[in-house]
């Protein structure tokens, strides 16, 4: 009980479900054009960032009143949504790596182990979907050693899930498992080489660089905004990543630095942050400000479209 004599399991429920009812508001929000929603997710993390915070301190008494690993992984899953649903918005590294972060911690806890052979559908498909997600984030982050386990973990999934729901139709997740194998098959030209990213490590800083004769230094041209557009029939796609878009937003951006290339500098973090205050774990590095070198332009906005209609193409553009 608390001060004010109400449960602790009511107060958390109550934050849960006003947490789902602000994800449901931002859930389908586009993803591209310049209105950028910033309040509404401002707000929406703000609450998952309580709830969080609510469930860890009081973990042992939520248990004891009913909750199931499942439903913390459930948070922690939406959380990881959220951030990636920001990098689509503002192609800022800092979100993709902050939803990479909660998408693992996912994995190495096993809040979904159960789900495959349980007698629960639902929540086999939440295991499926969260695995999904995270192998997206693997792909755009470059972490290919992550793609290759997520891999192997989701095909194992599918096939005990089509054994323990003979009744429940898998072929869409069939149709994944393959997607995702001929992308990878496709892809490996591209493996052990130098990454498409404009890279810190590899490359001089963009200061050092000689312009042509033609270009007006004193104007500053930056991109700012791109649209990544893919039309052809039967191209090799993951979800609606396809690989020429995938490869187009990879040179669009900086590799990922600092802390990619320094796994064990130690930091101090902004706890006032949000990608700080809600991760899983108490001892996670200031990730958001070590990604990236300050010194370098931020990633133009991207929007990737998968066979846009004309009006949707026009829609985007303004």
């Amino acid at each position: 009980m608390t001060q004010n004599n109400i449960p602790i399991s009511e107060i958390y429920w109550s934050l849960v479900d006003k947490a789902d009812r602000k994800f449901s508001r931002v859930r389908d929000l586009p993803h591209y054009g310049r209105a950028r929603y910033d309040s509404y997710f401002h707000k929406v993390f703000k609450i998952y960032t309580q709830l969080w915070k609510f469930q860890q301190e009081n973990r042992q008494k939520l248990v004891e009143a009913g909750l199931k690993r499942w439903e913390i992984g459930e948070i922690a899953s939406r959380i990881a949504q959220l951030y990636y649903g920001q990098y689509l918005r503002t192609s800022e590294a800092s979100y993709l790596s902050e939803s990479y972060i909660f998408y693992e911690a996912i994995l190495s806890r096993e809040y979904f182990k159960d789900g495959s052979s349980s007698q629960d559908l639902n929540l086999a498909n939440k295991q499926l979907r969260c695995l999904a997600r995270f192998l997206i984030v693997c792909l755009v982050l470059n972490r290919r050693d992550m793609v290759f386990q997520l891999v192997d973990h989701l095909k194992v999934l599918v096939d005990e899930c089509k054994r323990n729901f003979q009744e429940a139709d898998f072929r869409d997740w069939k149709q994944v498992v393959q997607e995702i194998v001929r992308y990878l098959k496709v892809d490996t030209a591209f493996m052990n080489i130098r990454p498409l990213r404009y890279s810190l490590v590899l490359d001089s800083h963009p200061d050092t660089l000689q312009y042509p004769s033609s270009f007006d230094a004193k104007r500053g041209l930056r991109l700012r905004d791109a649209i990544l557009s893919s039309y052809h029939h039967n191209e090799v796609k993951f979800t609606e990543l396809t690989l020429d878009t995938f490869r187009m937003l990879q040179c669009l951006e900086w590799e990922p630095s600092g802390l990619f290339y320094q796994p064990n500098k130690a930091s101090s973090g902004n706890a006032n942050n949000i990608g700080q205050s809600s991760a899983p774990g108490s001892n996670r590095s200031n990730h958001s400000q070590e990604l990236i070198d300050p010194t370098l332009p931020p990633n133009p906005r991207k929007a990737i479209l998968y066979r846009p209609t004309v009006t949707h193409f026009i829609a985007v553009s303004i």
